[in-house]
């Protein structure tokens, strides 16, 4: 009986942090600070109550533009997936907006919307719909037609053949969406943060690195990976467990 594989991704972090220490203890403080400074940094915004309207701004604008893209794209995935004439119509469409880099719409958001929280949903939005669609719609194109045939012959309905036969064989392509979604809202919100926005991690990122403090600029950047892996490791490989289950 061969032995289990041991799994080597406990050691990845401490091997980051080493390597970052080494780095660190070539270049002054100043330029590129040790983890323990980082972490110095990070309690002292935590202590004078600085740091938690950042973390809150970001997934409140994060929550809202990742819920209304989910929604849209599971609606304009599901139409594409299902009907070719939309899908031909609405694929140059999908390539143009997924080829123009979601930061390229903050300007013209806060012209629209203004500085603070809807300019940068929208670019959320914009950043995360369209590939969570694509994602979605191949999820329903898959699906196998004798498995839809049958469900006709037994007499489902449309909104019965939704439910029981392309929602459960598309579940992994909604989790991957998801994952897919997230990353590039994640993304986007970090960037249009630092470019327009009066709070928010990615707005510790910036002025961090006007007024020249490294300490600041690694703490937003280690709060951005730490809550993107967060975020995989507690909600999406939970989700892709349970549906995998529950679809087979």
């Amino acid at each position: 009986m061969r032995r289990p594989t041991p799994n080597w991704g406990w050691a990845s972090l401490p091997c980051l942090l080493l390597a970052w220490s080494l780095l660190a203890s070539r270049f002054p403080a100043y330029i590129l600070p040790q983890p323990w400074e980082v972490a110095l940094e990070g309690w002292r915004w935590a202590r004078n109550g600085s740091l938690w309207p950042q973390l809150g701004a970001s997934l409140t604008e994060e929550l809202g533009g990742f819920s209304a893209a989910v929604l849209g794209a599971l609606l304009l995935g599901t139409a594409t997936g299902l009907s070719r004439r939309l899908r031909d119509f609405a694929a140059p469409l999908t390539g143009l907006f997924m080829a123009i880099p979601p930061i390229a719409w903050a300007p013209l958001t806060m012209i629209v919307f203004g500085i603070g929280y809807w300019s940068i949903v929208v670019v959320i939005f914009i950043a995360a719909v369209f590939p969570m669609a694509v994602t979605v719609q191949q999820g329903v194109q898959a699906i196998r037609h004798g498995e839809v045939r049958a469900a006709r012959v037994l007499g489902a309905s449309r909104w019965q053949l939704l439910r029981h036969v392309y929602f459960p064989a598309s579940l992994p392509c909604l989790t991957a969406a998801l994952r897919i979604g997230f990353s590039q809202a994640w993304r986007a919100l970090v960037a249009a943060e630092m470019i327009g926005a009066s709070r928010g991690i990615g707005w510790m990122v910036s002025t961090g690195g006007q007024i020249g403090n490294s300490s600041q600029v690694l703490l937003g950047i280690v709060l951005i990976g730490l809550i993107a892996w967060l975020m995989e490791s507690l909600v999406f490989r939970r989700i892709e467990r349970h549906y995998q289950t529950w679809r087979t």
